[in-house]
């Protein structure tokens, strides 16, 4: 008998996510923008309704003292760190913050702080103390990010076991010192694998950790990301809300989360964040009429959803970077959409993360460029969900036999019997969420 052993598949993904992530969501806070007085004291008063919303997980924007040497604006980015044992006086103190999680945590919440390891500001205290860590450019001087505008930036060079022991130091101290529950890392696939590899084991000694990457890898999930952006996700129902794809376009994605990459992992799933909303356009720039649909894809399909701060409120502004810019708060049919996908997902296992919850399984149906519509299901609950990405009203009959089956119209509360070649008219941008 030939020996098998040597053949075995070993788990690809060798972390263990924390049990409170299975049917989480993420919102993420821009403080300097999140209240007028753009405080951590001032933020906390928002925990109950963040709550209530089904926000699960806070990513809090970097809270670190930003750099003044070659600054952008008045009040710089906060991605360009001066010192990683410091908070921005602007947000509060390091107590103000402590209390923030602390009070987080009561109220059943968990908060990741944003990290900056790729670069620091000019003026970071490592710049005099080890000037040697930086990567010099073809002049000597220190490097910005090659091919970007980030000239208030340097970046550190992780060739060197002196600069990724401190930057693990670092990261650590946050979350034994702090209670912080992770980390959002930006631009994480600019910083070499291993070194989050080894960050993960050494944060997870500390307490489980929950850990997103601002980067699209299937590496980094392995051992070190619970979950990656994504993008290519976002990009997809952008360019159908513009009229510049067809459904084939989130085909394309979906295969590939599907086959390219292990089931028990997350991925981020959003429609807007702080770049796209201060770059590239407000939720309703970038999505028009097609927003309500691309929210409900977010929330019922395969990965964790993202909501961005204010959207919840309709916020109608590209909201400044580098200035004082607050969030107007009020009600809004969107905070109320978001309301009720999130108590779904919450209470329906086949649409919780990674591998707790189920894959999406295609429905075939006779408009396949302009109707996306799919099964998510379990032994104990099932989704079908069916979405008209288009700007014209679809009489779409549905095929096969997957579908079949007694359900709830989520959004309306009528009860719906699917069976052989049933039709379903939808309106242009419609969707409907069948639950069993």
């Amino acid at each position: 008998m030939p020996d098998l052993s040597v053949y075995q598949p070993s788990p690809y993904v060798k972390i263990k996510h924390p049990e409170w992530t299975k049917n989480a969501t993420i919102y993420q806070i821009n403080t300097r923008q999140f209240t007028p007085e753009g405080t951590f004291k001032a933020a906390e008063a928002h925990l109950p309704r963040l709550k209530a919303l089904g926000a699960d997980i806070l990513w809090l924007m970097p809270v670190h003292e930003i750099g003044e040497k070659n600054r952008k604006g008045t009040l710089g980015s906060p991605y360009s760190v001066k010192d990683y044992y410091s908070v921005n006086a602007e947000f509060g103190t390091l107590e103000d913050l402590k209390h923030f999680i602390k009070a987080a945590h009561e109220q059943g919440l968990y908060v990741i702080l944003d990290w900056v390891a790729n670069h620091t500001a000019w003026d970071n205290n490592l710049v005099e103390e080890h000037p040697d860590w930086y990567v010099r450019g073809w002049h000597g001087d220190f490097s910005p990010t090659p091919w970007w505008d980030w000239q208030d930036i340097i970046d550190l060079n992780y060739d060197l076991p002196e600069v990724r022991q401190y930057m693990t130091e670092a990261m650590k101290y946050w979350v034994a010192e702090v209670d912080v529950d992770g980390y959002r890392c930006d631009v994480a696939g600019f910083v070499p694998t291993d070194f989050w590899n080894q960050v993960r084991k050494e944060l997870d000694a500390i307490k489980p950790v929950f850990m997103l990457a601002e980067w699209e890898s299937r590496d980094l999930h392995a051992q070190a990301f619970d979950m990656t952006y994504a993008w290519s996700w976002n990009e997809a129902v952008h360019h159908i809300a513009m009229g510049k794809a067809d459904v084939n376009s989130l085909y394309v994605y979906y295969s590939w989360n599907e086959k390219a990459y292990p089931q028990d992992i997350m991925r981020m799933t959003f429609v807007s964040n702080h770049d796209h909303n201060a770059w590239e356009g407000t939720q309703y720039e970038r999505f028009g009429d097609c927003l309500e649909a691309a929210i409900v894809l977010s929330v019922v399909s395969e990965g964790m959803p993202l909501l961005y701060n204010g959207d919840e409120a309709g916020n109608p502004r590209r909201l400044a970077f580098f200035e004082k810019d607050p969030i107007e708060w009020r009600e809004d049919k969107i905070g109320d959409l978001y309301a009720d996908l999130f108590k779904l997902k919450k209470a329906n296992t086949a649409l919780w993360n990674a591998a707790w919850g189920a894959r999406m399984v295609q429905v075939a149906n006779s408009a396949p460029l302009k109707v996306l519509s799919f099964v998510r299901q379990n032994e104990q609950d099932k989704v079908f969900a069916v979405f008209n990405f288009s700007d014209q009203e679809e009489v779409v009959t549905l095929l096969g036999r997957l579908y079949y089956g007694s359900y709830t119209e989520y959004f309306t509360d009528e009860p719906v019997e699917l069976g052989e070649a049933a039709k379903l008219t939808l309106p242009p941008w419609g969707y409907k969420v069948f639950v069993k």
